[in-house]
């Protein structure tokens, strides 16, 4: 007579264990940095290092194919961030890593540092304080954007941000994968958050460009941050928050 329900009490405890490693699931807060945190982007880095070179003829070589470069950054820039973020960077090419690390050093404690908004460091220490893992997603390069968060005391934050390839110790013009910045940028959130145990559905995400569409969307708490027009309109229809922040 009690085999049936002790049957059912098995269910029940399986369904409600279930529930509860569910419930335990980690959540996290996806934050575009540009836009954000900061308020210059992978442009205003490129240009520093070109018009840094280390001669007159290599400052106006890389500032001319950045010039020539910008009516595909004004396209892409609107449409596909990684393929303007590729453009961006092609100026770099032939550049020596020495260099590079020098250039990138100067950017990060001269210029970068000066361009953080208060109120998105506010926001990351909020999202840390209720229990979020916070990774931060840049545009610009690996090696300015971690030592001025570092310098942030920020705490655990998870910096993911692009890094340029090098071989025999000169820049190649290209950038590692995953760049950052691109329609492929959803797909990494996703694949992010499978391997890192994090519930999506859960998380919340940050951003203020148009082609960062497909990242908000892709968690469940998408939210629009000093948004351009586009995804003003965007997150409007939507039903999205919008953030302004300074």
């Amino acid at each position: 007579m009690w085999c049936r329900p002790l049957f059912h009490l098995g269910i029940v405890r399986d369904i409600q264990m279930k529930n509860t490693s569910e419930k335990k699931q980690d959540v996290a807060a996806y934050i575009r940095a540009e836009g954000t945190l900061f308020k210059k982007g992978a442009l205003s880095l490129a240009a520093y290092l070109a018009a840094n070179g280390q001669s007159f003829s290599e400052r106006a070589m890389r500032l001319g194919q950045l010039a020539l470069s910008a009516p595909v950054l004004g396209l892409f820039g609107q449409t596909d961030r990684g393929m303007a973020n590729r453009a961006t960077y092609v100026s770099l090419r032939n550049m020596s890593e020495d260099r590079l690390r020098l250039l990138a050093d100067e950017y990060a404690k001269d210029v970068l540092k000066h361009q953080v908004r208060k109120e998105g460091v506010e926001l990351i220490k909020r999202l840390q304080k209720e229990g979020k893992k916070v990774i931060l997603l840049s545009d610009q390069l690996e090696r300015v954007i971690a030592p001025v968060v570092a310098e942030l005391r920020l705490g655990d934050v998870e910096v993911v941000a692009n890094e340029l390839e090098i071989h025999h110790g000169e820049v190649t013009g290209k950038l590692r994968s995953p760049v950052i910045g691109g329609h492929g940028l959803a797909l990494w959130v996703k694949e992010h958050a499978a391997t890192s145990g994090l519930n999506l559905e859960g998380s919340y995400a940050y951003a203020s460009q148009a082609p960062d569409l497909l990242f908000l969307a892709a968690v469940g708490h998408p939210c629009a941050v000093n948004p351009d027009p586009t995804l003003r309109r965007s997150a409007q229809e939507a039903n999205w928050p919008v953030m302004t922040i300074h």
